[in-house]
């Protein structure tokens, strides 16, 4: 049956154990730092490279129901340093998110610019590479700006790879075309860098209540 025909009916058991179901996501859950960032960003005078610093967090979230869709994911924030700077270089925020039915992987994503994005791709369970990608114009998987980032640095699109090496780090380049206002051809800026984990996880909210009620019965 498609899942159309019947939208408020959830899944039923539900596993409580986020970790445990989140397909390649797992491999990103954990607290992480890279220190080999590197940043092509537009400016006046041309594209403008600098290096950067970068601490990322990834927490288990309860599972979520759309109805009959169920969804596994992590909760992320991103703080990133351009050494020679105090100031806070990029932050952002949202959540990773994995569909163990169909392989969906999705991306929400909000920077303090008034700027907000949702991406998807497919995946294997195991795979040792995602992708995801958002458009703009798009209702489904799209970006979100407000006026003055329209007129003056519209982003067509995001896409950004991950790569899982098999020291257990991970690897990113992240793309965004952007029309910067008086430029003639479409601004590639990229982010790229590697990650170590330095701290693990947490359980999600809803395993740790079973858990703990698992031991007041023992």
């Amino acid at each position: 049956m498609d899942r159309l025909d019947d939208i408020f009916t959830e899944q039923d058991p539900i596993d409580p154990d986020a970790l445990a179901n989140m397909g390649p996501l797992r491999r990103l859950a954990g607290i992480w730092e890279g220190k080999s960032g590197r940043d092509i960003a537009p400016k006046a005078h041309g594209p403008e490279r600098k290096p950067f610093t970068e601490r990322a967090e990834f927490q288990p979230i309860d599972p979520q129901s759309n109805g009959p869709q169920l969804l596994y994911g992590l909760r992320y924030h991103t703080h990133i340093n351009n050494p020679d700077e105090d100031v806070t270089f990029h932050d952002q925020m949202g959540y990773w998110l994995w569909e163990p039915a169909t392989g969906l992987i999705m991306q929400t994503l909000a920077i303090p610019r008034g700027q907000v994005a949702l991406a998807c791709g497919h995946a294997d369970a195991d795979a040792k590479r995602i992708v995801v990608e958002a458009k703009r114009g798009q209702t489904d998987y799209g970006i979100c700006s407000t006026t003055f980032l329209e007129q003056a640095f519209r982003t067509d699109s995001y896409r950004i790879e991950i790569t899982f090496n098999d020291d257990g780090s991970w690897s990113y380049t992240e793309d965004t075309i952007m029309i910067v206002r008086g430029q003639d051809e479409p601004f590639v800026h990229r982010d790229i860098n590697r990650l170590t984990k330095i701290g693990e996880p947490d359980l999600n909210p809803w395993l740790k209540i079973v858990q703990s009620k698992s031991a007041g019965l023992s």
